[in-house]
């Protein structure tokens, strides 16, 4: 049995482990690479020239385990890694939100004088 013989047979079990489609799943899981990369590009580019990185954070998040939130709506035996990410995540986004609604709001108090 060679490498592409093997590779075919994992890819395909795929779909019985986890009850999808294994070439959506696989589409979705190569089609984010880039997405992933670019987004994980920016938030670098980000962290280095000290600008906010809440948006890029969630969009590389998001592309790591897009193929997952597929598994997710459309199968079963998900990894609960996949849900502990998706919770953190969300509370990654929720608490930069928070923080970010706070600071607005101590301006718009220092500006009117309250």
């Amino acid at each position: 049995m060679d490498f592409f013989d093997s590779f075919y047979t994992w890819f395909m079990g795929l779909g019985a482990e986890y009850g999808v489609n294994p070439l959506v799943f696989g589409a979705i899981y190569i089609g984010a690479i880039p997405f992933f990369t670019l987004s994980l590009a920016w938030l670098v580019r980000n962290l280095k020239q000290k600008k906010p990185i809440v948006l890029p954070a969630l969009l590389s998040g998001f592309f790591f385990i897009s193929a997952y939130l597929y598994l997710i709506v459309a199968g079963r035996n998900v990894p609960y890694w996949v849900y502990l990410f998706i919770v953190l995540l969300l509370g990654f986004g929720a608490l930069s939100t928070i923080k970010k609604i706070r600071k607005q709001v101590s301006k718009t108090e220092k500006t009117d004088g309250l």
